[in-house]
Parts: C-alpha cells; sequence; structure tokens
C-alpha cells in the first residue's frame, strides 16, 4: 500500500512539480520581463540567459536542477535507490514541464540523472562537452545524447528491463519535444542579452532555417509553414529559406549568391498572414528578380518595412487582428512558362464541385496584381479519394492538361487541409508544378455539412422543431467538448455548431474541425463515428494536453450504463409514465406548457445517452473490429416492431387461412380469437405508435396517428410474404460492442416516446388555439418557435399576437418553397449561401457510388420514394430509392428487395434493418432520388457500395 501511495504521488507532484514556471518569476523579479510575451514565448533556461542575462540564466539553471533532483528524491521516498521509479518521476515531471509549463525539461532531466545514475549521467556529459568543442553543432550533441543515454542504460543494466524501458520512454518523450517546440536558441545572437554565452551554447552556429523544416507559424507566418508542410508531404515547393522577425539577415545574404542567371524572390510570412481568419492578400509586398546581394538586402528591408504600411495597419484593424511580426520567405524565382491561381472551390458561386482556375502565360503575380485579365477555367471535379474531371469549361492558350493536374493539385490540397477550400498560387516552368503559395479561402468559411444532420435530422425542418432541437443538441454537445477543454472553451457559442440552409439542417464542419484538433482528435472524428468515414492521424500534442479531459471523457463512457440504467429508474420510467396517464384534452394552455417543461428537462437528459451511446458502440466496434453482420439489433425499435409484427401476422394466418386483403381487419372482428388480434395490434401500436418518419422532428405525425404503413405490412406478412433472410434462432453475440448496441436501442426508443408526447402536446395546444381563433390552419403550431409559444401562452406579447397571421403566412411560405427543392448542396460554404445550383454528378459509366451498409446484389425495377405518402406497390423487385431512412420507414424497406438511401451510413436506421432482414443496401448515394428514375433498371451491390445502372429509363 505503501508503494501504491508513491506511484499516486510521483504522478501528480512531479508534473505540477515541472509546471511551477519558477524561471518566469526570476525573470520578472530580476528584469520586468513576462518570457511568454517575448521570443518564443517559451519559459526555458535558454530564454532566461538570452531575455535575462547571466544571473537570471545561473538562477534559472539552478531552480530547474533542483526540481530534477527533487522529483527523484520522491521517488526514492517510496521505492529503493536506483528503481526505474525515479526515471518514471522525470517522466512525470518532463510532461508538467512541458504540458503545463512551456518547456522541454532538458536541465531537469540532466541533474535529476546525476542523482539517479552518476556513472552513467558523468559519461554522457563528458561525451557531450567534447562533441559540441569539436563538433560545435547543438543540435547534433542534442540528439545525440537521446541515443547515447538509453544505450548505455541498456549495456550497463541488462538485467533491469523496467529501467531500460523507461530509459528509451523518456528519452524517446524528450526527443518529441524539441520536435514540438521552438527554441530561444534560435533566435538572433544579436539581441542576446549575454551575446558571448549565446553564441557558445548554440554551437557556434546560427542555424539556417529552410522549407525543409517543421515551421511554427506563430514564428515563420502561416504562408511559410503551410508551405514548409506541403513540401513535407512530397508536393513540388521551390526550395526556400526564412528568416524569423529576430533573425539577423547577414548570414543568409552571405549564403545566398543571387545573380542573373539564378534570381530570387523574396515574399512576406507575416504572423497571421494566409491564416482561416485573415489572407491580407495583396497587403504586403513582394520583390521579384533580385539578382543582387545588395539587392536581397534592399528587399528584404522592403518587405519587412510593409507590414508597416497604412494599407496594411489599417486591414489589420478592421479585422481586431493583433499587430505581430513579419518573417520574409526568399525563394529561387521559378521560370514560369505558365502560371496563375486555381480556387479549389469556386469563391462566388459558393457551392458545388467546381474548380476555378485563373491563368496566363509568365509570372503568376500577373494574376494577383489584377492588371492583366487572365484565362479563366471551370472544371467540375468529383469524388472525395478518387478524383475525376466530370466537366471542363473555358478556352485560351493553356493546354487543357495542364489545367486539369493543377485542378487535381487544388482539390487535393483541399482535401489535405481537412476540406478547406484552398486558393492556390502555382507556377509550371515547362516540367513540373510548382506550389508558390496555399491559403484557406476565407469567404468560403465556415463550411456547413450535411452529411451527418441529414441523418440526425432529414427533411425539411419547421421553426417549432429546430428551436427545440438547436439548444439540447448543440448544448448537450457543448458540455462534452467543455468536459474535454475545460477552461480552454473560453466563449465559445456552441448554438453556432448547427444552423438551417434551406430549411435543412447543417453542421458547421470548421468549427467542428477545429473543436476536435483542439481535443487531440482528428477533425473528422465524428463523421468517422457515424458513417465510418476514413480517420486521418489525430495531433499527439493536442492529444497528450487534452489527456486529463479525454480520460474524464473515457470515464463517462465505461460508467455510460450504470448511469442509464440508474436514470431509467429514477428519471426516465416515472416521468413517462406521468405523461401516459395524463389525459392531455383536459390540460389547459399553462398546464400543457407545464408538460412541454417536463418533457424538455427528461429530454436534456436523453440527449446526453442519444449521443454519447452510439459514439460509444462506434467507438467499440472499431476497436474490437467486430462486423456489422455480427451484431444483433433486435432491441432497437425498428427491428423489435418488425418481429413483433411479424409474429403477430403469423397468429392471424393461423385463424384466417382465408380472407380478403381488403377487409382483413372487418373478418378478423368477426371472431373472439380474431378480436385478440385485433385488441394485440392495437397493443403493438400503443407500443410503437411513437415512430414515425423521422423520429427527431416533431412535426411529423406518428404510427399511432397514421397507422396505415403498419396494416399495409401486416396483411403483406399474412398473404406470405415472410420477411427474407429472418434467422430467429440466430444465438444473440455477446461482449462489450453489443452492450452498447443495446443501449444504444433502449436509450432510442426513451428518445422517441419523449419527442412524440412533446409533439401531442403541442398538438393538443394547437388545438385549443385553432378553437379560440388565434391559429387558422391546422399544423400552424410548427410554424412557431418555442419561446414565441411561451409567450403568446402568457399573453406577454401584443405585437406577436397582432402579427401572427403574417408571421405563419411568411414562414408557411418559405417552407413550400424550400419543399420544392430537391437537390440540396452537400457542403455549403460561407453564412449566406445562395439558392442551390444542380451539380452535375459523373454518371458515364453507367455507376452511382456510396457507402455499403449491408451485403449482398439484387437487380430490379426503381421506385422513387420521396416520403411515406407516396407509397404505391412495393415486392422484392423493387430496388427503394429513398432522401433517407428514419426508425419510422421499416415497414416499407423490409418489403423491397434493395434499399438505396441519398444519405446515411452503416449505422443508420435503414442500414440496421437491412442487414437484419439481409436486403441489400447501399447508403450516401448522391442524387439518388433524382438521378433514378421509376422503372429504371438497376443492379445493386451492397458489398461495395455500387449501384450500375442498367437502363436509363423504361422507355
Amino acid at each position: 500500500m505503501f508503494q501504491f501511495w508513491g506511484i499516486l504521488v510521483i504522478l501528480i507532484a512531479c508534473p505540477l512539480l515541472g509546471a511551477m514556471p519558477i524561471i518566469a518569476w526570476i525573470t520578472y523579479l530580476i528584469k520586468g520581463k513576462r518570457l511568454t510575451q517575448i521570443g518564443t514565448g517559451n519559459i526555458s533556461v535558454s530564454a532566461a540567459f538570452y531575455h535575462g542575462g547571466k544571473l537570471v540564466g545561473i538562477l534559472a539553471v539552478m531552480s530547474e536542477a533542483l526540481k530534477g533532483i527533487v522529483a527523484v528524491l520522491i521517488a526514492r521516498a517510496f521505492f529503493p535507490s536506483d528503481s526505474f521509479w525515479e526515471l518514471i518521476a522525470l517522466i512525470a515531471l518532463v510532461i508538467g514541464r512541458y504540458f503545463l509549463g512551456r518547456g522541454a525539461g532538458t536541465t531537469n532531466v540532466a541533474w535529476g540523472l546525476l542523482i539517479h545514475d552518476p556513472l552513467v549521467a558523468g559519461f554522457v556529459s563528458l561525451v557531450a562537452a567534447i562533441g559540441l568543442i569539436i563538433l560545435r553543432s547543438r543540435q547534433t550533441i542534442k540528439y545525440g545524447v537521446l541515443v547515447l543515454f538509453p544505450l548505455l542504460v541498456a549495456l550497463l543494466h541488462a538485467e533491469d528491463l523496467p529501467r531500460i524501458v523507461a530509459a528509451f520512454g523518456l528519452t524517446g518523450l524528450l526527443g518529441w519535444i524539441y520536435k514540438q517546440i521552438p527554441d530561444d536558441m534560435d533566435l538572433s545572437v544579436k539581441e542576446a542579452q549575454t551575446q558571448p554565452m549565446m553564441e557558445y551554447l548554440s554551437g557556434g552556429e546560427t542555424a539556417i532555417v529552410t522549407l525543409d523544416d517543421e515551421l511554427d507559424a506563430a514564428i515563420f507566418g502561416a504562408k511559410a509553414a503551410t508551405l514548409s508542410q506541403i513540401k513535407r508531404w512530397g508536393y513540388p515547393v521551390p526550395k526556400g529559406w526564412i528568416l524569423s522577425p529576430f533573425d539577423d539577415p547577414a548570414l543568409l545574404i552571405d549564403f545566398l549568391q543571387p545573380s542573373a542567371l539564378s534570381p530570387l524572390v523574396v515574399r512576406s510570412s507575416a504572423i497571421g498572414e494566409d491564416s482561416a481568419q485573415a489572407s491580407a492578400a495583396g497587403q504586403y509586398e513582394t520583390i521579384l528578380n533580385v539578382t543582387s546581394q545588395q539587392g536581397l538586402v534592399d528587399a528584404i528591408a522592403q518587405v519587412q518595412a510593409s507590414y508597416h504600411h497604412p494599407s496594411a495597419v489599417q486591414y489589420r484593424r478592421d479585422l481586431a487582428a493583433k499587430d505581430a511580426a513579419m518573417a520574409v520567405l526568399i525563394q529561387p524565382q521559378v521560370q514560369s512558362v505558365y502560371s496563375g491561381v486555381a480556387f479549389s472551390r469556386d469563391p462566388i458561386v459558393q457551392q458545388g464541385d467546381a474548380v476555378i482556375i485563373e491563368a496566363l502565360s509568365g509570372s503568376p503575380v500577373q494574376v494577383v496584381s489584377g492588371k492583366v485579365t487572365p484565362e479563366q477555367y471551370r472544371l467540375f471535379i468529383v469524388g472525395e479519394e478518387k478524383l475525376s474531371c466530370l466537366q471542363f469549361e473555358g478556352e485560351g492558350k493553356i493546354p487543357p492538361a495542364l489545367i486539369k493536374q493543377v485542378a487535381y493539385l487544388a482539390r487535393r490540397l483541399e482535401n489535405r487541409f481537412y476540406g478547406i477550400p484552398q486558393d492556390v498560387e502555382w507556377s509550371y516552368d515547362g516540367q513540373t508544378i510548382w506550389v508558390l503559395q496555399s491559403r484557406p479561402i476565407t469567404t468560403l468559411l465556415p463550411i456547413w455539412t450535411r452529411k451527418i444532420a441529414a441523418e440526425v435530422i432529414p427533411g425539411v425542418i419547421h421553426p417549432l422543431t429546430w428551436s427545440i432541437n438547436l439548444p439540447l443538441t448543440c448544448g448537450m454537445w457543448g458540455e462534452l467538448f467543455t468536459l474535454v477543454l475545460g477552461n480552454s472553451v473560453g466563449e465559445l457559442d456552441f448554438t453556432k455548431m448547427a444552423t438551417l440552409h434551406y430549411s435543412r439542417a447543417y453542421f458547421n464542419a470548421t468549427f467542428l474541425g477545429e473543436i476536435f484538433l483542439e481535443m487531440g482528435l482528428p477533425p473528422e472524428s465524428l463523421d468517422f463515428l457515424t458513417r465510418g468515414a476514413k480517420m486521418s492521424k489525430p495531433p499527439l500534442a493536442s492529444t497528450w494536453e487534452n489527456l486529463p479531459g479525454l480520460t474524464k471523457l473515457f470515464q463517462r463512457e465505461i460508467s455510460l450504463e450504470k448511469e442509464f440504467k440508474r436514470d431509467y429508474r429514477r428519471r426516465f420510467i416515472p416521468g413517462l409514465t406521468k405523461l401516459a396517464n395524463e389525459i392531455i384534452e383536459d390540460l389547459t394552455p399553462s398546464q400543457l406548457l407545464v408538460r412541454v417543461d417536463l418533457i424538455l428537462d427528461l429530454l436534456n437528459q436523453g440527449t446526453y445517452y442519444s449521443i454519447l451511446s452510439p459514439l460509444s458502440a462506434a467507438i467499440r466496434q472499431a476497436i474490437s473490429g467486430v462486423k456489422e453482420e455480427q451484431i444483433d439489433h433486435s432491441i432497437t425499435p425498428e427491428v423489435a416492431s418488425l418481429r413483433s409484427l411479424h409474429i403477430l401476422a403469423a397468429d392471424a394466418k393461423e385463424i384466417l387461412p382465408e380472407f380478403e386483403p381488403e377487409s382483413v381487419f372487418e373478418q378478423l372482428a368477426q371472431t373472439p380469437e380474431g378480436e385478440k388480434i385485433l385488441y394485440d395490434f392495437e397493443e403493438l401500436l400503443e407500443d410503437y405508435g411513437y415512430l414515425s418518419e423521422v423520429g427527431t422532428d416533431i412535426s411529423v405525425p406518428t404510427w399511432r396517428e397514421q397507422p396505415q404503413l403498419v396494416k399495409q405490412l401486416f396483411v403483406q406478412l399474412m398473404q406470405g410474404n415472410e420477411l427474407p433472410n429472418q434467422d430467429e434462432s440466430r444465438k444473440r453475440p455477446e461482449g462489450f460492442v453489443q452492450r452498447r448496441v443495446d443501449l444504444k436501442g433502449r436509450v432510442t426508443e426513451v428518445y422517441s416516446r419523449l419527442l412524440a408526447e412533446l409533439r401531442w402536446t403541442f398538438l393538443a395546444l394547437e388545438k385549443i388555439w385553432l378553437q379560440t381563433g388565434l391559429l387558422l390552419q391546422t399544423g400552424d403550431i410548427f410554424f412557431l418557435k418555442l419561446g414565441e409559444i411561451r409567450r403568446l401562452a402568457a399573453n406577454a406579447d401584443v405585437v406577436l399576437r397582432n402579427q401572427l397571421p403574417e408571421l405563419l403566412q411568411n414562414r408557411r411560405s418559405q417552407f413550400l418553397e424550400h419543399s420544392q427543392i430537391i437537390e440540396i448542396p452537400p457542403l455549403v460554404y460561407g453564412n449566406n449561401p445562395p439558392h442551390p445550383i444542380p451539380s452535375p454528378i459523373d454518371t458515364s459509366d453507367n455507376i452511382l457510388l456510396g457507402i455499403p451498409a449491408s451485403q449482398g446484389q439484387v437487380e430490379g425495377r426503381v421506385k422513387v420514394l420521396r416520403n411515406l405518402q407516396e407509397v404505391g406497390e412495393i415486392n422484392k423487385g423493387t430496388i427503394l430509392v429513398v432522401p433517407y431512412t428514419d426508425s419510422g420507414w421499416s415497414p416499407i424497406l423490409v418489403r423491397a428487395g434493395g434499399i438505396i438511401a441519398e444519405v446515411g451510413g452503416k449505422l443508420s436506421h435503414g442500414a440496421i434493418v437491412a442487414r437484419e432482414y439481409g436486403i441489400p443496401a447501399v447508403m450516401d448515394v448522391r442524387g439518388a432520388t433524382y438521378l433514378l428514375e421509376d422503372g429504371q433498371q438497376v443492379k445493386i451491390d451492397g458489398s461495395k457500395g455500387i449501384v450500375e445502372l442498367q437502363e436509363i429509363s423504361l422507355e
């Protein structure tokens, strides 16, 4: 037990010890300087020497040495001397030093190791000192020590495996940290408080920074940092050298030898330039054709001075951007045959798949200057991974093949930058297309996506539905994000996570991506969990930084089932029971609003489970590798209701072997056994009457209100049309994935029941207001917002009451107008998108691609079904094409031979039903409901996500 407490002390005290900013305190007390606001912003020994001088630096060394010694002594207080726990204590100290204290921890480790293992530490120090004298290369010595130390530990303590592992872990952590943070020793020695010492400590080398290095945009500007990243990805970027705002350019000027045969271009890379918040296009200088060293001196000075041009200063003020500094990028000048700019998305139209390219012969500066009218080309590039050009528009001198390659380059860079549209400056020298610059198209931000929103709340949305769903969903996501990020979320408005465009729900992909990156998760995490999309590598630095918050989220995931069972027993069951036993028709408007508040309170807690339970199931499935076909979804309402109906239909068939399909229910009513079937059917409708075409939209009628679909399926089952491939004997799988899937099913039932009760409550209120004349048409209440309903019920807004007829008419008109828009863009750019423009979809190869959702192949005739009011005849020769698939669609889906849906993924309701009953299905087939025609012959492959068009139409 004593050692257990020792582990806790090491893991808690050492990071806190490392986090103490003693160096910052010393520097401020003696010199009055705040290290976080100058130089690199790091709180390090080198920063103390650089900005504080010799005394501050010596005190800084002593304080950090003491930290390392104390960490080792803490471990020694609980464990034997020389144990691997001393190295663990140093690792914990370094973690706190980096993530909380803004330093690398090199001094801590050096002195801690001297106490831990004097022999190894002494030998390594000796080798380092000799190496620095001989090689005068600080970088070589720094990384050489990281290799030498663990190797010596392995040689001298070969029998102590934990110690060897800890040694490699410590040096690996330090090596990673060195890659993450800039070093004040890289700053100009000329500005240091102790120039001789800093010159010696820097190994006599003033590093020349190039685009081959990993650059920090906060020091070298976004332009240089972005080009560095693109170059390291393997794209052609001209080599380049960068001067930070603190660098003395003399060394670089001496190194470079510009001439008429090899001219240079000197470019701005201001901090804040080319960012997602501000492009600063045209605000700073670019100097071409630098052919002499004196010309280089003048060009650098001219570019640096442009940061203070009145127009540039005013630009920053207009954007409320802080004044920072100017880094300078110097590159060989590309001898351009053709050049220009490429916009990976159309910045004018603000939608669709078009890439816009402006190009001409010669330098790209002519294009961006606006002094010469370039040739303009427009290409439609479709696909996310395998790009293909669908249409090519534009004529001129530029070879079409070159324009296509530039378009593909722009779209690939967009994909690399997490889908953010890019403004790419390029140049072609006759052999290579060079990337000269890439920056976000700020006018196209934020990016709004329908990919997930179309599953969560599909269709055209009424104001009342949105006024309830938005705060519930966004508020709960905000709580989860705050749990991980803590105070760093600041003043973020989480209601900006979602909005309505064309009366359809869109999620803010830009906002979510930034939040997930800040959390240390890939920006497409939500898309991965809900739709099975590919996921990029997470940013390790943010992951480590948010490890405590992510741990809290993980703890929530672990206890999710236990918490739901507790709330189910204490809150949901009593609440639903109370709601079910109330006679809504007897309630007054004020009592109905009290009922609304009760439901909303339960929905708020239910939203927590409705978000976390499917995400938890998806995470567990991804970790375990369990296939969709191995999971049992019998607890989900859409499957459970169908199975109950199937059993009831079989019983009815025994009682009534001969019947007329049009009068089944009348014939059953003629016998006591048949009446029992009808009673059970009504019970089934009562049990599952909360289901609807769109479960999350309270404006959509429920099964209880419109039972015709359920009755049709019941009759079909009685006629002998068994549900396909239903294996009743299949053994239910066990395991931690299945438990989460079961939990998801129970949560869906509770949440759907609450939403149905909310709908029925508002219908009761509407009935009263229709009788009093406050409302004029059935359905009017769904065109009001919740706050407006409260004010009307309380007679608190006379103006609203007087303007109500006009307000409702305007909203109905807009709703009808938006309902006529068939093709809804999956992505919308900016906050005020224009009216949707049909975007071409490549069907030249008679193939449509989607997400494989349910295995199997099937051929059949298409039936396009945009809502449940257009059902008609459906059989096993029908390939049902639908806009989305909510749980209320189940009675229709199981009657088809195959399913094609415009939106959805492997976890959508339609996919679950299709897999449960062996129906081939493909989800996320863009434009399916308007590309495919009734009667058209198609073949679908649910294993590969392919829809093959075999005929254009019946005619």
